[in-house]
This record gives C-alpha cells, structure tokens and sequence, in this order.
C-alpha cells in the first residue's frame, strides 16, 4: 500500500516513456528505481548520443516527431527540461511564423503560442530525458539489467486482482536480484513484454492489434558548413499511395528522410534499402529533392530499415470497469502503440506519464481508484489517436492512390475532398491552416477538422473552386516512374 505521495516505483524500460515517468514520478517526490535493459552509460553530447547502441528500442534510428502537445507539457510542467533540449541543440518550429506564402492574412491570434514543435532526434531527446532524470536525489538506475517476473500479494477480495509488489530483476555476473515497490511501471516499448510478465501471474489482458501494411526505411543527413535549409511552410512529405514520405528536422542542423512503403512490395523496399537507390528517390521527389542538394547536405547514416509496425492496445479495464491487476500500469507504447507515419508516439508517452503521476497524487494509497482514474484518463487523452491510426490506415490500405488520386472506389469522394478542398483550403485559409496544425499536433481531437461546420464550410468552399484552379503539383512520379529511376542501369 502506497503511503500518502513518497511511494517507491519501479520503471521498467529507460526510453522515452520510462524517463518521462521517471520524470513525473521523482518530482512529484517519489522514489524511482528505473530498470533498462540495454547496458547504455550516458554519452558525453548529442552527437555521442546519436551513436547509442539502443537494441531495445531499434526505433531510435527512425525520424521522430516531438509535437506541439509535447512541447506546451514541458513548457507549462518541466521548463528546465524544455531549456536543457533547446541548449542541445534542439530548435523550435514555430508554424505560424512559416505560413505558406498564398495566405494573405498573416496577423497573430490567439493560442500561436501553443502552435510550436521541436525539431529534435529522439536520441538526444532520450539524452536529455536521462540527464534530468539522474539529475534527481531519488531515482536510481540499473542499466544492462532484465525483469524476469513480477511478485504479487494475494487480492483483498476473493477472487480480486492480484497486486504487484516488486520485481525480479537479472544482470550479469550476479544473483537474480528482489526488488520490492509500492508501483510498478512498464514502459517496455512497442515490442511489449507485458502480457509475458502478467500472464505468470495469472492476468490475461485484452490485446487488439492490426498490421500497419507498412515498412519503414529512414537515413539521417546534416546541413553543410555554411548551407542553410530549404524554405519551410508546414509539414514536408506527401502520400502516393504505393509510397509515403516526409523530412524531420533535427537538432544540431541535422534532419532524416523517412520512406513508408507497403509490405507486400519487396522491390521498391529492396531499392530504397540501398544507401544509392534512398538517394535517388530522395532527389525524384520534389518535397525531398531541395533538401539533400549535394551542396545543402550530406548523409551521416545507412539506410535503417523498420518492419513489424502495428496499430496495438492493451486493455487493463474489465467489462465491468475493474482493474485486471494492481500496483501495475503500462505507459506509452507498451499501453498503446499507434503507426509511427503519424509521429504521435514520444508525444502520447509524455502524456501518459504525467496522466500516471496524477493519478498517483490524487488516489495514493486507494490502488482500484488510482488504476481506473488512469484508464479512464488513458481513454480520453490516447485512445481516440489509436482509433484514428486504425480508421486512416485502413483508409489509404481500401482506396490506393496514384499520384494523389484515389483509384479506388470506396471513400473515393472524401479522398477528392482531401486533395481539392483540404489542401489547397491550407496554403489559402489561415484559420484552416490554424486548425490543421492543432490537430495534427494532438491539441485537438481527431475529429476536429471535420466537426468543425466553420472548418468544413471552408474546405468545401475551397473544394467548389477547384475547376477554377490549375491542378495540383504532382507529389511524385507514378510508381512504375520511380521504380525505373531507383534501378541501376
């Protein structure tokens, strides 16, 4: 039983989603024991950083996205944080100082102050993360270390839900080690080994998991001596159905191309794998093409490749809205894992850490109402991102694109919306544009763009002239094009 708000907690997993509980824990004033597997000592800078062999979490690798949701939690909970990222080299991306050039209202409103990113990599993200959470007096970390189990206590109910305790915990050369906690936090990532760890305890969550479709293949470049980036107006990337794209700026004048390509298509994935072919694919497309300008960057990575990518959740709820287990809460990925095109991942984790920490303050010694404050938290701030992963997914999988037009039958009007109303309604309408980016950046629901009548009016205006307009710029070439281009002579 915790007593009053200095509870002893176990961490389990030091990425993202383990360090931010680190975080929120240890300032609340809890003890925290943080647990990793991967035998990391912390690197002397970003770059060194950047180098980390991170094998439990191979995503690290991979473009990331800190959104504006991210962002505003650090400013408003952890703004020393916030200013040791800046001071790694970390930068801001303030979206409405980059309007797009066609919208000719260019005055502040209010709220621009929440609509700013960082354009960061997640290592260093991770480094300064582990810097401020060892920083602190209570947390202590155990590195190159592995659960093995959980202990329990017997429910106080007949056939009530068993209640963690501690864990066992194995390192190399020495003894399986007893460690026992008042809480319990699995933040074990995407390839989770929960429902291992509570199945030998008799706990059987509800697991829902559907296939992305998809396979990553990412490479990291960093700007020349001299040469700045290319001018930047919103999100870079775009979607040709039988390949998705975006650039990610990084911190330290460093950014990183990211390729989505389906999983039954093994011969565009088998070319971009190749360090040559990522590179002529980068140079065929337009959003790409201006950033790796053998005179603006050069490549600093392979070409790292990312499969195995679901839509997945974990319910620790019943049917009857009581907790499965006790003492024991997933955060992040672990709890729920959503496609990485979206980049929502590292920002949901950060906000799961602090729905746990609060939950932990508000019921610190009632562990029923603590796991379901939590759930009933997790359920409105995280599950609605889950379902619209799911709904977009399956949207793109049913409809194909080619060259950003629908080819498909089903949805076939709301993809022609999309690209006739949407897009154009963003280079041209300051409050769509306003809307969009809160959005995408997790500060409004998923359904906001199309709940909005005010919005919607607008998209549809924009949809009604697009007989008046020239048609829209080509995102790239026809598959069987690019194919042909990637393949050496």
């Amino acid at each position: 039983m915790v007593e009053g708000r200095n509870a002893h907690v176990i961490v389990i997993g030091a990425g993202v989603a383990g360090l931010g509980s680190a975080l929120t824990l240890s300032r609340a004033g809890h003890q925290v024991t943080l647990i990793e597997r991967d035998a990391t000592p912390l690197p002397a800078d970003p770059d060194a950083a950047f180098e980390w062999d991170r094998r439990g979490a191979p995503q690290v690798r991979h473009s990331h996205a800190l959104l504006a949701r991210l962002r505003n939690l650090l400013r408003d909970r952890f703004p020393d944080v916030l200013a040791a990222l800046l001071e790694a080299g970390a930068t801001e991306i303030n979206f409405t100082e980059n309007l797009p050039p066609e919208i000719t209202d260019r005055d502040a409103r209010p709220g621009d102050d929440d609509l700013v990113a960082i354009a960061c990599r997640r290592t260093t993200f991770e480094w300064v993360l582990r810097r401020a959470v060892l920083a602190a007096a209570d947390v202590t970390l155990l590195d190159g270390a592995v659960v093995e189990s959980l202990h329990t206590a017997p429910g106080d109910r007949a056939g009530g839900p068993p209640i963690v305790t501690g864990v066992n915990v194995a390192q190399a050369g020495q003894p399986v080690q007893v460690l026992s906690a008042d809480l319990v936090v699995a933040a074990v990532g995407r390839r989770s080994a929960i429902p291992r760890l509570l199945s030998h305890i008799g706990v059987d969550p509800v697991g829902r998991s559907e296939d992305t479709g998809i396979i990553y293949l990412s490479r990291f470049y960093r700007l020349r001596s001299e040469a700045e980036p290319p001018p930047v107006t919103g999100p870079i990337g775009g979607d040709l159905g039988y390949l998705k794209y975006a650039v990610f700026q990084g911190d330290n004048r460093t950014f990183s191309v990211t390729f989505a390509v389906r999983t039954h298509d093994e011969e565009l994935r088998r070319l971009l794998a190749e360090p040559d072919g990522f590179d002529r694919a980068t140079r065929a497309l337009p959003a790409t093409a201006a950033w790796v300008e053998p005179d603006r960057a050069e490549a600093i990575t392979e070409v790292h490749i990312m499969g195995g990518l679901l839509n997945r959740r974990l319910d620790f709820i019943d049917d009857a809205s009581q907790p499965i287990v006790l003492g024991f809460h997933a955060v992040g990925d672990a709890h729920t894992c959503t496609n990485p095109l979206y980049g929502r991942g590292c920002s949901l984790a950060m906000v799961q850490a602090t729905l746990l920490a609060d939950a932990l303050a508000d019921h610190p010694d009632d562990p029923v109402a603590r796991a379901q404050a939590y759930e009933t938290a997790s359920e409105h701030e995280v599950r609605p991102w889950y379902n619209a992963a799911i709904a977009q997914d399956r949207l793109t999988s049913e409809t194909g694109h080619e060259n950003g037009r629908e080819t498909g039958r089903n949805d076939a009007r709301f993809g022609d919306l999309m690209r006739d109303g949407l897009a154009p309604a963003l280079r041209t309408d300051a409050t769509v544009f306003r809307a969009f980016v809160r959005t995408f950046n997790l500060l409004d629901a998923p359904d906001a763009l199309v709940t909005d009548a005010d919005i919607v009016g607008r998209i549809l205006a924009a949809y009604q002239e697009r007989d008046q307009r020239p048609p829209e710029v080509p995102l790239g070439p026809p598959r069987a094009e690019l194919v042909d281009q990637l393949t050496p002579a």
